[in-house]
């Protein structure tokens, strides 16, 4: 059962307003792994002398061995006391890359709650008359980041399932609750997934699934709408296959519908792969159609809707809570969904969003007032855009503030913590729950670290190294040489940094 959640609550952390479900209690109730009360010693040993605890490694010892270059900042914060540990560069604004996601998670839950669902509607705009509707049909879209295929299947039965068996007009799409965004970020290759276009009507994430195989005579693609139950193809992504060894993939805006083509020297046997989808409307429209269809319902391809829609909703589909969508987007860092649910959160503080970067300024401005995060300067909310700024101190202070109630640290995935062979390390004493956020030559990280002394550490650790991001290349098809280790390297350093203060300040 949700606790009740309000503003001032979550301001304040007067109440624990995310906590629910047995099995989150269930893992923050785990046995510590060392005693918490010491144990009664023989009379004998009563005198004996401590042995010291093992000196805890220099910061700037384990910074120098990482080898990043660039710069790195970190702040802790004592979350029951709010005191101000251990910091480097802790004033200084880094790309934040993915724990921006943490900040839009608390700005939606401000503005929104934790029981928002999103709205898909089928709206009639005529009368219905023996089961024919004298108008056009809209499919309207509410900005839901995780409508699928699967959805669009049910809706189209339920339409049926009404008494719906024809439309003497349109087949119409609306989705101008959000403004149309082309790519989240304009530096971005043109075939990565985690890049797609926005709209106030999404579906899949808007990627669409490529898949290849080659036989006897060749290659045979695919572009469909997959989901767990269904593979409708599409027309509004199409692809051709190139006689070329490079690049892989080149984009054209055909107008209506995305143009790929892929390099045959690049395929091998067969794969699949999702990409982007630019026309996300026309995406979601075409995919019902067909479902239509397959019911007795013919519509013609989908037209675009100006205004919000009037008329009867015959059919509504609401997601999932909006506190089951943010745990999904911080476990698997969904771009979409961060930008869905920022703008959707901008819609409901103002009446409006205009853009992507004007809806990154509002959340910037609630952080710095309702945060205390002073230097916030985000121009999205997913962190994909690289020129967002955060501090590690303004970012440590937030978790800081927000623990109490219990907001967001229940959404937060467990940072894995592991030997030095890479190999995970299951038995290891300090908990971390945390957002990591990488970019090419960034890596950050920042949540909450618990030891077995039981005192639980706000933190943020931020890396960069701008040099080797100012060579990149949007060109670029593949990921930068040197970039894997070195953002291995970061993230050993960040563990490091965590056990580091544990030593020093966990009991």
């Amino acid at each position: 059962m949700m606790l009740p959640f309000s503003r001032r609550a979550f301001l304040t952390g007067s109440i624990s307003a995310l906590a629910s479900g047995a099995g989150i209690r269930a893992a923050w109730a785990g046995a510590p792994a060392v005693s918490l009360r010491p144990q009664l010693r023989p009379d004998d040993l009563a005198t004996t002398a401590r042995k010291p605890r093992p000196k805890a490694p220099d910061a700037q010892t384990l910074i120098d061995r990482a080898k990043l270059g660039g710069k790195v900042g970190y702040a802790v914060v004592d979350v029951k006391t709010g005191a101000l540990l251990e910091t480097r560069n802790a004033d200084t604004g880094f790309a934040p890359a993915s724990v921006t996601k943490a900040v839009t998670a608390l700005y939606a839950l401000d503005a929104l709650g934790p029981g928002y669902r999103f709205r898909t509607q089928l709206i009639a705009t005529g009368p219905i008359e023996n089961g024919v509707i004298k108008g056009d049909l809209v499919l309207a879209g509410g900005g839901d980041p995780t409508l699928d295929t699967d959805a669009l299947a049910g809706m189209a039965a339920n339409l049926k399932g009404a008494g719906i068996r024809a439309v003497t007009g349109a087949f119409r799409v609306f989705d101008g609750a959000l403004p149309y965004v082309r790519v989240i970020d304009e530096t971005q290759p043109d075939h990565v997934g985690y890049n797609p276009s926005l709209s106030g009507l999404n579906l899949n994430f808007n990627r669409v699934h490529f898949q290849w195989a080659r036989g006897a005579d060749g290659y045979t693609v695919t572009m469909d709408a997959r989901s767990a139950k269904y593979r409708p193809a599409v027309r509004v992504a199409r692809m051709r296959i190139a006689n070329r060894a490079a690049p892989v993939y080149t984009y054209t805006d055909a107008g209506d519908h995305d143009e790929w083509t892929v390099a045959s020297q690049a395929l091998g046997k067969g794969g699949t792969r999702w990409l982007p989808v630019r026309y996300p409307a026309s995406y979601a429209g075409e995919v019902f159609a067909t479902f239509a269809r397959s019911h007795g319902i013919k519509l013609d391809s989908a037209k675009p809707q100006g205004g919000a829609p009037r008329g009867t909703a015959l059919v509504t589909h609401n997601s999932v809570a909006l506190s089951t969508i943010l745990r999904g987007m911080l476990k698997y860092s969904n771009n979409l969904t961060a930008e869905l649910v920022g703008m959707t959160a901008t819609v409901a503080r103002r009446g409006k969003v205009t853009t992507l970067a004007a809806s990154g300024r509002e959340m910037s401005a609630w952080a710095r007032t309702e945060l205390g995060m002073k230097d916030a300067s985000l121009v999205d909310h997913s962190g994909l855009g690289s020129e967002s700024r955060l501090s590690a101190e303004s970012l440590a202070r937030a978790m800081a503030k927000v623990a109490g109630q219990g907001a967001l640290a229940p959404l937060l995935k467990p940072f894995v913590m592991r030997h030095e062979n890479g190999q995970i390390d299951k038995g290891h004493p300090v908990e971390v729950l945390a957002k990591t956020g990488t970019l090419y030559f960034v890596s950050s990280l920042s949540g909450y670290a618990t030891g077995p002394g039981g005192r639980q550490l706000a933190f943020a650790i931020l890396t960069g190294n701008q040099a080797k991001r100012r060579g990149l290349a949007k060109s670029a098809q593949e990921r930068p040489p040197g970039s894997a280790a070195w953002n291995a390297r970061s993230k050993r350093l960040q563990q490091q940094l965590i056990e580091r203060w544990n030593a020093v300040y966990g009991s």
